[in-house]
C-alpha cells in the first residue's frame, strides 16, 4: 500500500498505514458483514491435515452448496473443544444451517452428538 500511495505522489509511512488498519478494520468488517450475501442452507464440513510454515495443523473448513466459504479455522489439535468452537463461530456468524454434511471424524461426530443432531 505504501508503494501504491508513493506512485501517486503521496508519501505515507508504514506506521501510518498500520494505524489506519487498526482504526478502520473493525468498521470495514462490520460493513462487509451487512452487505454479505446469504449462504445456502446446506453446509459441507471439511477437516484435513495440512502443513503451514513447516508445522502440521488441522484445517477445519465449512462451505455451502455454492462452494462459498462459511468459516475456516486452523488448529494444532483435533478434539471436541476445537470442533465445537469452529461450529459455534460459523453458526454465530451465519445462522444455523438446514443441513450439515460431514465426514465421520471423531471431533465432528462429538459435536453432532453434543448438539443433539442426527
Amino acid at each position: 500500500m505504501e508503494v501504491i500511495m508513493e506512485e501517486r505522489s503521496v508519501n505515507v509511512d508504514h506506521a501510518t498505514l498500520n494505524r489506519w488498519i487498526i482504526k478502520y478494520s473493525s468498521s470495514l468488517a462490520l460493513a462487509a458483514r451487512k452487505i454479505k450475501q446469504a449462504l445456502a442452507s446446506s453446509w459441507r464440513m471439511i477437516e484435513t491435515y495440512i502443513k503451514v510454515k513447516g508445522q502440521w495443523v488441522y484445517l477445519y473448513r465449512a462451505v455451502d452448496k455454492s462452494d462459498d466459504t462459511v468459516n475456516s479455522m486452523l488448529s494444532e489439535c483435533r478434539d471436541e473443544t476445537v470442533a465445537t468452537a469452529f461450529f459455534n463461530q460459523a453458526i454465530d456468524t451465519n445462522g444455523f444451517p438446514g443441513k450439515v454434511v460431514m465426514d465421520k471424524s471423531g471431533a465432528n461426530c462429538d459435536w453432532v452428538i453434543l448438539r443433539g443432531c442426527r
